[in-house]
């Protein structure tokens, strides 16, 4: 029996080895393949309906067999009173965007509004749900440049901030006619700030030669392995403000009321400071928002996702297998 278990254990470790191998074979294989022009697909979420169904489902456990008899009653003749309306209710469009430090989320950002900007009423508005700590300057200057679209459109756009939307986020959130931000949301951060390692002293002590040749006085100004200069160090630091002027003035256009030298100190505040500050417009979750406007709107989710290849399906699947077959031979050998 004991060699029997030996074996067995022996085969379940074999087998293991064998599928993590194949999986990583699977991975290089997928990331190798030159992918064409990725495209992807536009789809809409009916929110309202969602909501609608929940309400149903919910009255029909909570209400007595009458009082639900009653409910689907009234909920027929306010439906057939709608049908002889004859009139569309205005819509609200909802986004999310959930940001990383190169913001390469706004290749679908800038699909979704173009999508919405072709269909869009002047009754209809927007909500954009942004999450982000910030990022690259350009990356997200072209994110706040998107949903500008939208303003100059003549779409009313509200920002929700449900929990961060810092330097880069706060450039975004900053173009909305209205900002909501939850109470402890972080939002803020109107400053600029960039950071480079220097091996040079270390490439010194291993008698380690670099050249870099540039035209242009500050072509480079600081570097990873040259020499850094005082005067590479100003310049450096000359650009930083220059930034950090741009980055206030875009705030000040949108939000002119609000004392830009006392909040553009880099700080961040929670939401319950920064509507002190002017920063934002109301306290509230994006939660509420949605289920406020949901009574006199149809409400839709729009989001964009780009099209995985089957190579990249089926190194995830390889993957989920043997994280799947991973953690039942460790919980077998636990339960040992």
């Amino acid at each position: 029996m004991e060699f029997l278990y030996e074996y067995g254990m022996f085969f379940a470790k074999a087998i293991t080895i064998v599928l993590a191998i194949l999986a990583v074979v699977i991975v290089v294989i997928a990331s190798g393949v030159k992918h064409k022009a990725e495209k992807g697909e536009l789809k809409l979420f009916d929110v309202s309906d969602d909501l609608k169904q929940l309400t149903h489902d919910l009255k029909q456990e909570l209400l007595t067999k009458k009082q639900f008899k009653a409910y689907e009653k009234a909920l027929k003749a306010e439906e057939k009173s709608a049908e002889k309306d004859e009139k569309t209710p205005a819509r609200v469009f909802v986004i999310d965007f959930k940001g990383s430090i190169d913001a390469n989320e706004v290749g679908s950002l800038r699909e979704e509004i173009t999508a919405i900007l072709t269909i869009a009423e002047k009754e209809d508005q927007v909500v954009v749900n942004v999450e982000s700590g910030g990022g690259m300057v350009h990356g997200y200057g072209l994110a706040s440049s998107q949903l500008d679209r939208l303003r100059q459109a003549g779409i009313p756009l509200t920002i929700c901030i449900d929990k961060v939307a810092a330097s880069g986020g706060y450039m975004m959130a900053c173009v909305a006619n209205k900002i909501i931000a939850a109470p402890f949301a972080i939002v803020g951060s109107i400053g600029v700030v960039a950071q480079i390692p220097n091996f040079n002293r270390l490439l010194k002590k291993h008698d380690i030669d670099y050249e870099q040749h540039t035209a242009g006085d500050f072509k480079r100004t600081l570097t990873v392995f040259g020499e850094n200069t005082d005067e590479g160090r100003e310049k450096f630091q000359q650009e930083l403000e220059e930034t950090h002027v741009l980055f206030k003035e875009f705030v000040s256009r949108y939000r002119p009321e609000m004392d830009i030298a006392k909040v553009a100190t880099g700080e961040h505040w929670y939401g319950q400071q920064a509507i002190e500050l002017g920063l934002v417009d109301a306290i509230s979750t994006s939660d509420d928002v949605i289920l406020t406007l949901a009574k006199d709107h149809q409400v839709l989710k729009v989001k964009y996702q780009m099209k995985k290849k089957l190579a990249d399906k089926i190194a995830h699947g390889a993957s989920l297998s043997v994280n799947s077959i991973i953690n039942k031979l460790a919980e077998r050998n636990q339960s040992v």
